[in-house]
């Protein structure tokens, strides 16, 4: 499946580059917006993209290739942006994208336990396995405590049944170890009550337009990767890098990530050190959302620093 890069257009285009500055896409993903930028500038631009994900990077490499651009494609974290720009010879850039989400070939081919929709190891790391000695969902649901499971699902996942499917889990872990995304969907099914499992009709409470298993697979992926510190540590260190009336622009899927972002922002803005682009996050148009659902949930936030 090829991955639709959400709010496109409005993310690079808000960044106001000019030829001869600098990009950091620091979640590159499918290369979506890292290709627009070659597409608008050619070699005017330098792209330096960052992602954990060494099968996102030969993606990327793949569509970027293609193209007439100046990039370079790094295995790192956003969060160690002042490492990868000093290595790069590169003092501060004009531009960062943050696009916070998964895309479709994390979820539907990383064979990672993302989606539950097909049976796969429950890993959930955006690093390979095989990279290197990681924390996976294995970790987390055989191992950690009942009420740490309970919060984090909560947390992270918005679930009201967060209990419940917690403990149900301690309950099964000790019958045998959960290992795939099945063995994880069935003690959800369990867990949640009947109508919670039923697809909502029109007009009906139910279960909601998602699969009942959504909200715990995303908890348990956002506590995996330590996506929210690694949010508030990559704003930091991003911002410190943007030049004087260079911008930021950071996509976020989950109302936690969201918003850390807004509050970021604001801070920057009270302390004078940045003014915002839009002063209300911006949403994908109707023909997006028709187009993408998973973009349903998308918020746009750009800041400018001064």
């Amino acid at each position: 499946m090829i991955h639709e890069t959400v709010l496109l257009k409005e993310t690079v285009d808000g960044l106001n580059l000019h030829p001869g500055d600098v990009v950091f896409d620091g979640t590159l993903g499918g290369g979506g917006h890292s290709a627009y930028v070659a597409e608008q500038f050619g070699e005017q631009v330098r792209i330096i993209a960052v992602d954990r994900d060494s099968e996102a990077l030969k993606r990327a490499e793949e569509r970027l290739k293609k193209l007439s651009a100046n990039y370079s494609l790094i295995l790192s974290d956003y969060r160690r942006i002042a490492d990868v720009l000093l290595k790069a010879k590169v003092k501060n850039v004009q531009g960062i994208i943050l696009d916070l989400g998964l895309s479709s070939n994390q979820l539907d081919e990383s064979n990672r336990g993302f989606s539950f929709k097909n049976d796969e190891p429950l890993f959930m790391t955006f690093a390979l396995p095989a990279e290197k000695p990681v924390v996976t969902a294995q970790t987390v649901v055989n191992d950690w405590k009942e009420e740490t499971l309970a919060d984090i699902i909560y947390a992270y996942g918005d679930e009201r049944y967060a209990k419940r499917i917690a403990k149900k889990i301690v309950e099964e872990r000790e019958v045998k170890p959960i290992l795939t995304t099945t063995d994880l969907v069935e003690i959800i099914r369990q867990a949640v009550p009947a109508g919670y499992r039923k697809p909502a009709r029109q007009g009906s409470a139910g279960g909601g337009k998602i699969h009942f298993a959504t909200r715990t697979f995303q908890a348990l992926r956002m506590a995996v990767n330590d996506e929210l510190g690694a949010l508030k540590e990559g704003l930091e260190k991003g911002f410190a890098c943007l030049s004087g009336g260079g911008r930021m622009s950071v996509i976020s899927f989950h109302s936690g990530e969201d918003r850390i972002v807004k509050n970021y922002f604001r801070d920057q803005v009270k302390a004078g050190k940045a003014i915002l682009i839009n002063k209300k996050p911006m949403s994908g148009s109707a023909e997006e959302l028709q187009r993408n659902p998973r973009a349903r949930s998308a918020k746009l936030r750009i800041v400018e620093k001064i």
